[in-house]
């Protein structure tokens, strides 16, 4: 069986190492050290120290760096060198040239997370998104936002998040991951964002909290209604032998055999065994 993809990413500020332990034993998929918005100017180099003290293979993380072209970019990207750091996130990536900096820096190559965050990034996010190092796209929806002048963070985004999940299928990369939401305490906000970034076609969702992994990992999921579906899709073209056959009232062809099989795969990457029959 495959290995689970990530679906919740949990930011950690690099300069809180308390609070390290305690984000890789929440549940998310992925936890990210932050060494940019999260940590003042001030504190940077104290963060990243913090970071190579800690930073070790049995606790695998993202480490998110700051942008390039910023006083602090060579020494973090020379701390992504570290065993345990799994991707690098680069903030603010508007090229390949981005990317190629980083990897120069590293001598190496690890997977890079480009957020797309700025009119710049999304123009050259397929360029991007095909690059050899890119694991998968980021929307940084909220630093979008303010650099296209778009105040809404649904419609007047749709078409954008539209386009990182069109760019990642093109280059063959896994889908996109949504940006933040910033109900904490609100999980039925917290789940509108999510299910509406999956149907979308997005892959994952940043989160800010601990209180946010329990949501957005259960809204990625396959709902119990969809299993039982797909399992009825597949049982019933299995019995007809290649016949038309009918599901619900709804004719199954291939197309629909496929979307069955795809949920009942999802699921069991997602619950870690077979679905149930």
């Amino acid at each position: 069986m495959e290995a689970p993809i990530a679906r919740s990413y949990l930011f950690v500020p690099g300069n809180r190492p308390d609070r390290f332990d305690k984000a890789c034993a929440a549940g998310a998929g992925a936890v990210i050290i932050d060494l940019e918005d999260a940590v003042p100017p001030a504190e940077k180099s104290k963060a990243r120290m913090a970071v190579e003290a800690w930073v070790n293979p049995a606790n695998p993380v993202v480490l998110r760096i700051n942008g390039v072209g910023t006083d602090w970019f060579r020494d973090d990207v020379t701390c992504a060198r570290m065993p345990g750091i799994q991707a690098i996130m680069l903030p603010k990536a508007e090229s390949v040239e981005h990317l190629r900096q980083v990897e120069e820096l590293l001598g190496q190559t690890i997977p890079i997370l480009p957020l797309i965050e700025t009119v710049q990034g999304f123009v050259n996010a397929l360029e991007i998104a095909r690059d050899r190092t890119v694991h998968r796209l980021v929307f940084g929806s909220l630093d979008f936002q303010l650099d296209a002048g778009i105040p809404g963070d649904q419609e007047g985004l749709l078409y954008f998040r539209s386009q990182l999940v069109w760019f990642s299928r093109l280059a063959g990369i896994l889908a996109p991951v949504d940006g933040i939401s910033t109900a904490i305490d609100n999980p039925e906000v917290l789940r509108a964002d999510t299910v509406r970034g999956r149907l979308l076609g997005f892959g994952g969702k940043l989160c800010i909290h601990p209180k946010q992994i329990p949501v957005v990992n259960e809204s990625f999921r396959p709902t119990d209604t969809e299993v039982a579906w797909a399992r009825r899709v597949i049982d019933a073209g299995d019995a007809s032998h290649g016949a038309a056959v009918a599901v619900d009232g709804q004719m199954v062809d291939r197309p629909v055999i496929a979307r069955a099989q795809r949920i009942l795969e999802e699921a069991e990457r997602s619950l870690g065994k077979p679905a149930a029959r």
